[in-house]
């Protein structure tokens, strides 16, 4: 008979929990910006799975190691999807259902998350990346490998915890490839080639999921190899088939909020490594103002995107940028008319097809803060109408022998 109170011993640990917590003991810390501890070896994984777990057969056995790794380093449960190449993105509603994209919309799987996964798997994966996300922080963004991950935890997200996952293309495709689904594809290709030869100032707009990463990776791959390529990015997404592209990426201040290096210092660091264009992965705000400035300095080429709704909508969105940097509309439209010369739009459709839906020359004649767009080329009801633009576009070589 005992006496007084005896604490139970705490649960004994086996199985693929223990070979989780053996391994995670293990793993060398991350050493790059993508927070990615470095991939164990096969046999470390494998002595993992054999210490801890019962298996009957070697096609268990690889089902435990890719449990693990997936558990440890990779998406957990959504990683299935992840290992289809033609996924771009997966989401996780508040109701715990899983949604994926392969090209042709949101499409519902028939996995369903508990909420506690989900929330566990969305701290697990922003805490991974150096990421706080708990009440206090109930969303955050962070980069793991190649996958985009943004999460979203109530109070703010009202049904339950909410999970997107944006990947990259699993390929390179070229200009010609992208082309081949889009109406009147011809007359694109010829004005797409004029401006990349006569390194036009272009501005690619379009939704989120319309294309722009997609198309200008494919557009920067046309570029002579002699030149040497700039890219700034919040997060590295571009992958370039060029023999001379130098990588800049943003990095987040630490916890105490120090050491964050944003886009407008990357831009300004890039105008001193004597690029030949000079590319921004995506206009959002103040940083409009030196991206403006790299494209008035005699870098010709120079190629940005920005989300918009319509060619016409981005002459508003960058005076409104321009207006967050500090600048006079007067002022932002007088750099904006100097340094764009034309304005790409996308446009996805209902069916997931990307397409360019507009080509707009940036008038060079107006003198106020008005900034009108001469249509090059449109596409209405998948028919391609040429615009008075089109006639315009032999000034672009007279720019650049000037």
């Amino acid at each position: 008979m005992t006496r007084g109170w005896v604490p139970k011993p705490p649960p004994k640990t086996g199985g693929l929990t223990a070979a989780k917590q053996w391994l995670a003991a293990r793993l060398k810390p991350a050493t790059d910006r993508t927070h990615q501890p470095s991939q164990p070896a096969a046999g470390l994984v494998a002595q993992a799975v054999s210490k801890h777990v019962s298996v009957a057969s070697t096609n268990q056995a690889s089902r435990s190691m890719q449990y693990l790794l997936d558990d440890l380093l990779g998406l957990g449960p959504l990683a299935e999807f992840a290992r289809d190449t033609t996924t771009t993105d997966i989401i996780v509603d508040g109701h715990g259902r899983v949604w994926t994209d392969t090209g042709a919309g949101l499409h519902r799987t028939q996995t369903v998350l508990a909420s506690e996964t989900t929330r566990a798997l969305a701290v697990r994966l922003l805490g991974q990346g150096g990421k706080r996300l708990d009440e206090g922080m109930p969303f955050g963004d962070v980069q793991i490998g190649n996958a985009r991950v943004h999460a979203v935890l109530p109070p703010i997200a009202t049904a339950g915890p909410q999970l997107s996952i944006r990947l990259p293309s699993r390929t390179q495709p070229t200009v010609e490839a992208l082309a081949a689904e889009w109406p009147g594809a011809e007359k694109w290709l010829n004005v797409l080639n004029h401006l990349m030869h006569h390194r036009a100032n272009i501005l690619i707009s379009g939704a989120t999921g319309s294309g722009k990463t997609t198309l200008l990776a494919a557009l920067l791959a046309t570029v002579d190899p002699d030149q040497r390529i700039l890219t700034i990015e919040d997060t590295p997404e571009l992958d370039i088939r060029h023999p001379h592209v130098v990588g800049l990426a943003t990095r987040d201040p630490n916890t105490e909020g120090q050491g964050g290096i944003g886009l407008p210092i990357l831009i300004r660091q890039a105008l001193r490594m004597r690029p030949d264009r000079v590319i921004v992965g995506e206009c959002r705000g103040a940083e409009v103002a030196e991206f403006l400035s790299a494209m008035n300095t005699g870098h010709r080429g120079a190629i940005g995107t920005v989300h918009a709704n319509s060619a016409g909508d981005v002459p508003a969105r960058l005076n409104a940028m321009a207006a967050l940097a500090g600048l006079d509309p007067v002022t932002a439209a007088a750099q904006i008319r100097s340094a764009i010369d034309l304005v790409l739009h996308l446009h996805r459709d209902e069916h997931g097809q990307r397409y360019p839906a507009e080509a707009a020359l940036l008038s060079k004649a107006s003198q106020d803060t008005h900034l009108p767009l001469v249509p090059v080329l449109q596409t209405i009801d998948h028919q391609v109408i040429e615009g008075p633009g089109l006639a315009l576009l032999d000034g672009l070589a007279q720019q650049e022998a000037a």
